[in-house]
């Protein structure tokens, strides 16, 4: 759980999974994806919960909230 992805195939929300790509011990692996919402290929996606060995919850994620602050930040 919170880790980012990118999903290579769109979710259909409750009516069916996709599949997200995760950067895992210097690789990547790709994992079959549930989301409450459909979200579409290539979106950028946070992991909130496993459902065993190869699939995940996940919902759409934008990002660091602090990256935007930039120097303010630190």
């Amino acid at each position: 759980m919170g880790s980012v992805g990118v999903l290579t195939l769109g979710t259909r929300g409750q009516h069916g999974p996709g599949e997200v790509r995760i950067k895992i011990r210097g690789g990547s692996e790709t994992f079959i994806a549930w989301s409450e919402t459909p979200l579409p290929r290539g979106a950028t996606v946070l992991v909130t919960e496993s459902r065993g060995r190869r699939a995940l919850d996940v919902m759409a994620w934008a990002g660091d909230p602090l990256d935007e602050l930039g120097d303010y930040g630190a």
